[in-house]
Formats: C-alpha cells, structure tokens, sequence
C-alpha cells in the first residue's frame, strides 16, 4: 500500500467534558496536525465535524474531527470522503488505542476494529471497507473490562497524559512519510522510537 494520505480522521467525543478525556487521543493528535501546519479547524455542518485543509509536502491533505459522538464517526467520514471521492486506502485514522502502554504510537494498514465503536462505524460508512489507515495512540487498559468505559470518558492524569502527548508528538514526526504513502519508513521510525 503505497497510497497518498488525502483524509486523516482525529476519533473523539464533542463537548468540553470529553475535551480532553482518553477517548480523544484521536481528535486530539488531529488539533496538534492543524497547529502545526497553522491551519485553522472550521465547523462544517455537511461533513459533521470540524475541517481543515493543509499541504504536506506540497500534498493536498484534509483533515476532520466528527463532532458526532464516538460511534457515529462513520457519519462524518462517509460525508467528506463522498464528497472529495477519497478512497479508503487515502484514509489515516487517529484513534485512542487500549492495547498499547500511554507513549507508545503505532501505524496500522487496514484491519478489523478490534471493538472500537467509532472505527466499526467509519467501517460501515465506508461501504464495509476496511482499508483506511490507522494511527493507534495508547493510552493504557484498565485492567478489568468493566472499567473500560468509565476509563476512557475520563481524564489520564498529569503524569499519563504527559505520556500520550509523547506518544502524539512521535507520530507528528512520521506524519509526512504517512501522508507520502511511504508506510515501510514511517512505521520503521516511529515503532522503534
């Protein structure tokens, strides 16, 4: 898969009680995409969410935050990759990650959802195509499924969040080799950082 990245999704829940709560790890690396390429994130009612457009390495990049809750994702992706005609392999998908330690970031090229709520329904909205791209940013497992739900809704401590903002910062770094579709380099550097 040697596709260009011409979409990239930032998962996360709307309002200002989730603003910075685990489950927006996604959304949350999306907003750090925008500063960096000073581009300012616009509500756009027809796309449910808020967009932007950047350049990386002169490529033409659209990046979008859903503002429908986590499991309605889909919606808001379906929306803007209908409109641009973006195929899912030019996807990337930032989300928040159970199975992977708070620092830690990894690529992922196609897959299941793995019980993510908002990545089974972009699957859906995508017409059950699973070849979109994801950007996986742990933020650490409870240790007890029960706890799952209550864990990610709420806020990581100083310490853990400090954490996943390494973890957003590593992937910041290989984002231009992702967006080129240079997937073997990009997860080179960033799997081994």
């Amino acid at each position: 898969m040697d596709t260009a990245v011409k979409l990239i999704v930032g998962l996360g829940n709307p309002g200002p009680k989730y603003e910075h709560s685990r489950h927006n790890a996604g959304a949350n690396f999306v907003a750090e995409v925008a500063r960096k390429y000073n581009a300012s994130l616009q509500i756009q009612d027809k796309f449910f969410g808020a967009t932007a457009r950047i350049a990386v390495d002169g490529l033409d990049t659209r990046l979008l935050i859903p503002n429908t809750f986590m499991n309605l994702s889909g919606k808001a992706v379906g929306a803007i990759a209908g409109f641009y005609d973006i195929a899912p392999g030019a996807i990337l998908v930032a989300h928040d990650e159970l199975d992977l330690n708070p620092g830690i970031s990894r690529l992922k090229l196609g897959g299941g959802h793995g019980g993510h709520n908002g990545l089974k329904d972009i699957i859906k909205a995508l017409a059950n195509s699973r070849d979109f791209a994801r950007l996986r940013i742990g933020i650490g497992h409870p240790g007890h499924a029960g706890d799952v739900v209550d864990y990610v809704l709420r806020r990581a401590p100083q310490a853990e969040q400090a954490l996943i903002q390494n973890g957003i910062d590593a992937a910041l770094e290989v984002l231009p080799l992702a967006v080129n579709g240079r997937w073997n380099e990009a997860m080179k550097q960033l799997h081994s950082a």
